[in-house]
């Protein structure tokens, strides 16, 4: 078995430990062949229960034809912009989650995590005059040192990432209604903030951006296959490399025409990619780089599909599991960071929802949470299917308690389909 394809070898055994250590650098799928090739490999793994994010991208398709139906303004290149920007924090949040949940481990802190951070840098910049960069540099630093003490007690002294976290869960809690006061609220005031959420690129640079996607896709395909080649190792057909770049040229061409259009209701014009957006593309494509093409990323594929196999193969699984916890809880800031510049404000309740939406955004996407199996990209769509869920029923004006109803549902199917998937594959639902 190989471990050169995420999301597809839950689990390995010490010897597939060991060989990820000379080809951990690599990618590829191990099945090689013309497209006809590879779509019936896709389609063999589908039927093994092996399905990624193909139910969530099933039901952000059908959620979308049917809100579409019931409401005249789901379809407008205005909600389309507000739905990208609704779903930023929590693509973000849902992001830093996949990193532990590949583990098999949990961390309900970082939504008050990224809340405590954001009134931390609020309160250094707007009580202490700091300047907005130092004050951010100290928030991240601050989600360092958070993920250093998550991982230091889960992966060193053996606690339990659930009852660590929760702890630290109520704690921050506490700490931010210390920093910023009982009822108390800061208002954001740096304008750099409050732009990525609310100001767009020039229509040029939404294309330009189109434009250096698709060149870092074709590189990073070309790199892979290249090194694959110097290796020794069997490349899959040129042809897959031109049908992604096609699809990525379609779909961002669709997204980035639809956000070149005016969507101003007033005098003055509102168009553009708003800034949000290439700054969680490139967030998400340097996770997936981490994740798919370093050794790190390899072993924690490996450590949450079997975590003594890793161990018995040498790999520093202490060491791997504190890294995931610190890398978690610095994203969980940059998440918070994406809140503070919607809302335009911080409060002492700042990221005490969102964390349960982030872990079923993740498990929505296809992320298991036995470890093992799952992308960053999983999390990012279900994170959009969250979205389209809460913007569609606003739409349609119906109460906020459909809503937590709807996305419950979707999360406990998520989750059913996420163990007999496992089971279909040979897996276990127990942690080994």
């Amino acid at each position: 078995m190989s471990i050169g394809a995420p999301g597809k070898a839950p689990d390995p055994t010490p010897t597939d430990v060991l060989a990820t250590r000379s080809t951990a650098e690599l990618i590829g799928s191990g099945q090689e062949g013309t497209v006809m090739d590879q779509a019936r490999a896709y389609l063999q793994r589908v039927r093994h229960g092996e399905m990624g994010a193909l139910p969530a991208i099933g039901g952000f398709i059908v959620l979308s034809v049917m809100f579409t139906i019931l409401s005249p303004f789901f379809l407008t290149e205005r909600n389309f912009a507000n739905l990208l920007t609704q779903a930023a924090t929590l693509v973000m949040l849902g992001m830093a989650l996949v990193f532990v949940i590949l583990l098999g481990e949990i961390d309900l802190s970082a939504g008050v995590t990224s809340g405590l951070t954001m009134c931390i840098f609020v309160v250094l910049v707007n009580v202490n005059g700091f300047n907005w960069i130092v004050a951010l540099l100290i928030a991240l630093l601050t989600g360092v040192a958070i993920g250093s003490f998550i991982g230091f007690f889960v992966a060193r002294v053996g606690i339990p990432s659930f009852v660590v976290t929760l702890g630290l869960f109520l704690g921050f809690q506490g700490l931010e209604l210390i920093i910023i006061g009982s009822g108390g609220l800061y208002r954001v005031q740096t304008p750099e903030i409050l732009s990525i959420m609310n100001s767009n690129l020039p229509i040029w640079a939404g294309w330009a951006m189109l434009a250096v996607i698709l060149a870092v896709s074709l590189t990073t395909s070309l790199w892979d296959r290249a090194r694959r080649t110097r290796a020794g190792v069997p490349n899959r057909t040129i042809a897959l490399v031109w049908i992604k770049l096609g699809v990525i040229l379609v779909i961002g061409g669709i997204v980035v025409g639809l956000l070149s259009n005016d969507r101003g209701t007033g005098f003055k014009p509102v168009s553009g990619v708003p800034i949000v957006v290439p700054i969680t593309l490139a967030i998400l494509w340097a996770g997936t780089f981490v994740l798919d093409r370093t050794k790190f990323g390899r072993y924690i594929y490996a450590v949450g599909g079997n975590a003594e196999a890793a161990r018995r193969a040498g790999v520093k699984v202490v060491l791997i599991r504190w890294t995931a916890f610190i890398v978690c809880s610095t994203l969980a800031v940059v998440s918070g960071l994406f809140s503070i510049s919607k809302v335009g404000s911080v409060d002492a309740a700042a990221g005490r929802d969102i964390v349960l939406s982030g872990v079923a955004a993740a498990v929505v996407g296809g992320v298991s949470l036995f470890g093992g199996r799952g992308r960053l990209l999983h999390a990012a769509i279900g994170a959009l299917v969250i979205a389209v869920i809460t913007n569609g029923l606003g739409l349609l004006n119906l109460p906020a308690g459909v809503n937590y109803v709807v996305t419950g549902g979707v999360l406990i199917l998520a989750a059913t389909v996420d163990a007999v998937s496992r089971v279909r594959a040979g897996g276990s639902l127990t942690r080994r």
